[in-house]
């Protein structure tokens, strides 16, 4: 079966030049050796005339037909002074073509930064946008309401977090575009030839092969290995730019098609003794039945609701970068309002309005088209947290809970029993005021159920280190195991009134738990379990709030009011004033900017399309009717309310139907048979770069947020593992042995420095999060490995067993040896004995309490050490005759490049 992989935009950079009566945009790949031409009309005044011709041109035909161009727009035929072709603009993508009442303007990223890598896939950032009117002035026809539109066009800010990847699809999760290169494309019937090997086939008989003197077939006739480039369609729920790119996407090439979200993207090293781990944070806002806090709330009658947001962990050994032999695990949570017809009066200017149901719904009608929508794309089961308030005084967010309960209940009697919706009802602020009761401790129970439940991705099967150190929770995951690995099956589906604070204290919790067991199954960690104010755990905190705090000021108008610290009870007094301000901002937020920024996204997303036949947008009494299209029309077709799942969804539960191989699905991806060297697919040098000259100290992977530069802290002898616990009593007295009074006293304000403020009494339990009395005596020392100095103490044999059934790492170390004099654990007492394969070691050091040993150099296959002496004798000069793969390689590179 031949390999698959994602195909690379042959589109990354592009040119913009005009004429008198023409736009050309010339796009090219990254290495610029190949391009494309687009030609817009201007001198349509309405319309929008654009002409693709599908042809890749290389660097020698651009400039000639540039050129060409230029000659032919002159005012006098063979005048030098006046250019006929000027360049107008320079972009890195199209993010669309917008026409509000007179003639089309064209919208391009001309200013980008890079968040995020994944596998060599890139991920950018959009910082800076040009909008282009498209017609000529001569036949603009004029309209006085136009530059208003366009105002409110430009008030959704493009440059705040809008994300882009030319490469890796971000509209879906990383397990289904993972899963998708495993697919047996060969029995496709999307399966479309090459464009450009036709293009150079029949070029070939026009020009010369500069290897024919060499010996060696030509390509057409020499079997080269094949490889399926695939592109996939876009999931449109969280694309933000699917409407501006509807008018062209059948009329020009994929490649200049460019799919943007909107949400949050962050990524930042975890560094766990020199090996890098990327931890990588990803949200998708849904462009359906999107706007603002208090003007969008539950659901529309097509089951989108408010505030929906997917948010995925990518956890990434970056020690090895490609998706077919590195490894990748993934685990993905979901945030949306309560999936009913409610929402709240905003004209009393009151800090929370009353909540009212806009419309009985006794057949759970719209949540049932929410959770069909899940169900597809998830699988089952569907775990739904609810955080709302339970006791109130005055009724106000017990209302949800009261019609969202029953709704699940109606649904779930026509489901299967295994894969029923899971209801856990929670009120989370209740249980913050109560001093006896340990929010994130109960957090911490809540989200090791789910994630026991749902599983997470993985793209490799066990590693062995799970059988060296088997933990009795591995075995309760679920999830769907399959032979390269494991699938994460449901999802967790949280939320409050806002889906703001609270909710994203609990997508932290869960988060955090499943962390643990993506590095456990990654072979990081020795347990499922991740302790507070340790280096790991404070990167990922920070990853949170900063992903907390953007998706609030997109709906809410402010940053985060509680945070993490706060449920923790560990926050700085200064907080308090901190949060004051963060609702006021809210509020003001709400009262007085909310209706423009919905106005804007209305338009942004064309959901209101402008017309002269029609009222403006601004003397809309109300957007219900843009975003209820059940209230324009009577519905044709009335879905059944007993059967309310979509056609083959149950029949792959717990599997999600849209990650089954199946034709539908198949058909929703194009593939394409391509060389194995061609540049649509070598990420390899599509990440590295090796045409041109590149700084090592300007590359993304040294400037992100590092773990052992920005939160270990700076103190000589101090445990480098990130999953130490750093607590401000922890010095470096037991490690630096002798020192000054003042040396010390410099130590301990460094560390303090360094540390979070210490916890109140009230909430020392929520440090730990253990759920039993055993695994709290197995977090109770200060480090989560052990080393040989600790084992080898002179301190009892009962401390020293414990040590070393708690912590293996250092087993190999202190297992008795040959010529060994000094006092040893006895091997009895060890959990896992020496192997017999390891070559014998002598001692080298005469202290006792030692581990120096000499060994034998490992032995290294001749293949191997030809490969190095090879690379040796490059660097002095003396190069050896190439093998024939190597010279067919040079010649792909010298074909590409310059033919």
């Amino acid at each position: 079966m031949p390999q698959s992989s994602a195909l690379i935009s042959g589109v990354q950079s592009l040119v913009v030049y005009e004429t008198r009566a023409r736009y050309f945009i010339v796009g090219s790949n990254q290495a610029q050796t190949k391009h494309r031409v687009l030609k817009i009309d201007r001198t349509e005044p309405k319309d929008l005339v654009i002409i693709d011709d599908k042809h890749v041109y290389s660097q020698q035909e651009v400039r000639e037909l540039l050129g060409r161009l230029d000659l032919g727009n002159r005012t006098k035929i063979g005048q030098k002074g006046s250019s006929g072709l000027s360049r107008a603009v320079s972009a890195y993508g199209i993010v669309g073509f917008v026409r509000f009442l007179e003639g089309y303007y064209i919208v391009l990223i001309t200013k980008r930064r890079k968040m995020a890598d994944i596998g060599g896939h890139s991920i950018y950032k959009v910082e800076d946008t040009s909008m282009i009117y498209i017609p000529i002035d001569s036949v603009r026809v004029t309209h006085p309401d136009e530059a208003r539109y366009v105002r409110i066009f430009q008030n959704v800010d493009l440059s705040s977090n809008f994300y882009f990847s030319y490469s890796y699809d971000l509209s879906h999760s990383l397990q289904y575009n993972l899963t998708m290169l495993l697919r047996p494309w060969e029995l496709s019937s999307t399966v479309e030839p090459s464009v450009d090997e036709e293009h150079s086939s029949q070029s070939r008989q026009d020009s010369f092969d500069i290897f024919e003197d060499e010996g060696l077939p030509m390509q057409g006739h020499f079997p080269s290995p094949l490889v399926n480039g695939l592109k996939s369609e876009p999931y449109l729920k969280y694309v933000w730019n699917g409407k501006l790119l509807e008018r062209v996407k059948d009329i020009v090439h994929h490649d200049w098609l460019m799919y943007i979200i909107h949400g949050f993207c962050g990524q930042s090293k975890l560094v766990i003794y020199g090996r890098p781990v990327h931890v990588t944070l990803i949200a998708r806002r849904s462009s359906r039945f999107a706007g603002t806090r208090f003007l969008k709330r539950g659901a529309n009658c097509e089951g989108d609701v408010a505030n929906e947001v997917e948010t995925e962990q990518i956890i990434h050994d970056a020690s090895v970068m490609s998706f077919t032999a590195g490894s990748y695990s993934s685990y993905v949570q979901v945030r949306g309002s309560v999936p009913l017809y409610w929402s709240q009066d905003i004209s009393t200017m009151m800090p929370k309005p009353p909540i009212r149901l806009d419309q009985a719904d006794p057949y759970a009608y719209v949540a049932a088209l929410h959770f069909d929508q899940m169900l597809q794309r998830f699988g089952s089961p569907i775990i739904i947290l609810n955080l709302v308030k339970k006791r109130e005084k005055r009724k106000h967010e017990k209302i949800l809970s009261e019609e969202l309960y029953p709704a699940v209940i109606n649904l779930n009697q026509f489901l299967p029993p295994e894969h029923c919706i899971d209801y856990i009802a929670w009120d989370m602020a209740r249980y913050t005021k109560s001093k006896l009761c340990n929010v994130l401790d109960r957090l911490s129970m809540i989200a090791e159920n789910v994630v026991k439940r749902t599983g997470f991705y993985i793209n490799r099967s066990d590693f062995y280190c799970h059988t060296l150190r088997p933990d009795e929770r591995w075995g309760d995951v679920g999830g769907h195991i399959t032979p390269t690995g494991r699938l994460q099956t449901g999802v967790l589906r949280t939320n409050c009134v806002d889906c703001l604070d609270r909710t994203n204290t609990a997508q932290f919790m869960v988060g955090k738990c499943a962390l643990a067991y993506q590095l456990y199954a990654l072979g990081m960690i020795d347990k499922p379990k991740l302790q507070f104010d340790t280096d790991c755990v404070r990167l990922f905190e920070e990853l949170y709030e900063d992903h907390g705090d953007t998706l609030s000021l997109q709906y809410g108008g402010s940053q985060l009011v509680h945070r993490v610290k706060t449920y923790r009870k560990i926050a700085p007094w200064t907080q308090h004033s901190k949060d004051i301000m963060q609702t006021l901002s809210r509020y003001y937020s709400n009262a007085f900017s909310d209706a423009d920024r919905q106005d804007a996204i209305n338009l942004f997303l064309q959901v209101y399309q402008p017309s002269e036949q029609r009222p403006h947008l601004w003397e809309l009494p109300t957007d219900f009717y843009l975003h209820h299209k059940s209230s324009m029309a009577l519905a044709q077709e009335r879905r059944s309310y007993t059967y309310w799942w979509s056609e083959g969804v149950l029949a792959f539960l717990p599997v999600a139907y849209d990650e089954v191989a199946c034709k539908d699905n198949m058909r929703k991806v194009k593939v394409k048979r391509v060389n194995r060297y061609d540049e649509a697919i070598d990420i390899y040098t599509e990440f590295f770069k090796p045409y041109e000259l590149t700084s090592f100290d300007d590359t993304f992977c040294i400037a992100m947020t590092n773990s052992a530069r920005e939160f270990m802290p700076k103190t000589v002898g101090v445990d480098p593992s990130p999953f130490t616990v750093r607590k401000p009593e922890e010095t470096g007295k037991s490690v630096l042995g002798n020192k000054s009074s003042k040396e010390e006293a410099v130590v301990q304000r460094k560390t303090a420095a360094s540390a979070p403020p210490p916890p109140s009494e009230e909430a020392i339990s929520s440090t730990s999060e253990d759920d039993s009395e055993e695994d709290r005596e197995d977090d109770g020392s200060v480090s989560q490995r052990s080393t040989p100095i600790k084992l080898l103490t002179e301190s009892g044999d009962s401390t020293r067993t414990h040590e070393v059934e708690t912590h293996t790492l250092a087993l190999q170390i202190v297992t008795p040896m040959k010529g060994w004099s000094g006092s040893i654990p006895l091997e009895q007492n060890l959990p896992f004995r020496s192997s017999p394969s390891f070559p014998p070691r002598d001692p080298v050091s005469l202290f006792q309490e030692d581990s120096v040993y000499a060994t034998a150099p490992p032995k290294v296959d001749p293949d191997s050490r030809e490969v190095f002496e090879g690379h040796v004798m490059t660097g002095q000069g003396q190069v050896r005759s190439l093998c024939r793969e190597d010279v067919l390689m040079y010649r792909e590179y010298i074909k590409n490049r310059y033919m």
